[in-house]
């Protein structure tokens, strides 16, 4: 087994190649974060938050700028319709770009009131999306623009495909950030990462039953990180979860134990499955983007 390895469960060793090498693709930013699949291009999109723009990266070409003003981008994922949804810091919104490459306003206030920063989001068949809305945005200028919060806490919301009408789905979180349905899309993972700014914040990820496809019940915590926080992670095929930490991505199965880890060099921020077969994990760690093949494959 490779050395970028740390295996605490031998299901761990079926679901990683022993010869795959962690590849260092590109590097030179500030913080990455957000990466999205498009599979009808086969390339990566990718947000550096505090230098204010979104790349993209294709294999045998590299990098390149996608947008050079991204409003302080962080989490990025793709609805149905293969259209991007962006979590926007400056502008305290989700937005679609359409295929046409226009920027439609999904929403960016709530019961009249600005968001704090939308964060991560994720799309349901339903063609509902859900999204975290933290204040990292808002507490400083570095990843956006230092402003007044005036949600009254930090929420998980849902906005109706058809109604456009948003609801808070989850009220009981410090720093609401990555979220992830199961395969079956009956559960809903979603973590908090409020140690961030407080030493006895949350650490962990919980997961919350899907109730009518529209509200969620629970919310035990699914599993603690004790190195650092889990920022944002994925869920393959089998249910089980991939998640940043401090020393690279941990993998725990669907019962909530902990498989193995890869280690990085770096703080790992977000992760994507992606490549033809969608067995390549694209790794935003800090100052660069990794990637390494893994022995499963991501969810769609």
């Amino acid at each position: 087994m490779s050395a970028n390895y740390l295996v605490h469960d031998d299901q761990f060793l079926t679901l990683c190649l022993p010869n795959a090498k962690l590849e260092k693709l590109c590097t030179g930013m500030l913080w990455t974060e957000g990466p999205v699949y498009f599979p009808q291009g086969d390339f990566l999109l990718f947000s550096d938050i505090p230098n204010n723009k979104m790349y993209q990266w294709i294999d045998g070409l590299g990098r390149r700028v996608y947008r050079e003003h991204s409003n302080y981008s962080n989490g990025n994922t793709r609805d149905f319709q293969g259209r991007l949804i962006t979590c926007e810091h400056l502008s305290r919104r989700v937005t679609r770009t359409e295929l046409d490459g226009s920027i439609s306003i999904l929403v960016d206030q709530y019961q009249g009131k600005p968001l704090n920063s939308p964060n991560d989001v994720v799309v349901k068949r339903d063609g509902s999306i859900w999204f975290t809305d933290p204040p990292y945005g808002i507490l400083t200028s570095y990843e956006g623009k230092k402003s007044d919060q005036q949600q009254e806490g930090c929420f998980v919301y849902r906005l109706d495909p058809n109604t456009k009408d948003i609801s808070v789905v989850a009220r009981d979180f410090d720093k609401p950030n990555g979220l992830a349905f199961s395969p079956d899309e009956k559960t809903l993972y979603v973590s908090d990462t409020g140690l961030s700014h407080r030493a006895d914040g949350p650490h962990h990820i919980r997961h919350f039953a899907v109730q009518d496809h529209t509200a969620l019940s629970g919310g035990d915590v699914f599993a603690n990180i004790k190195t650092g926080v889990p920022d944002g992670f994925r869920i393959d095929t089998a249910g089980n979860l991939w998640t940043s930490c401090a020393t690279g991505v941990q993998c725990f199965n669907p019962q909530g134990t902990l498989l193995g880890e890869i280690l990085v060099p770096e703080t790992v921020a977000n992760i994507e499955f992606g490549g033809p077969k969608r067995n390549r994990l694209y790794i935003t760690a800090s100052t660069s983007l990794y990637a390494i093949y893994v022995a499963t494959q991501g969810l769609r």
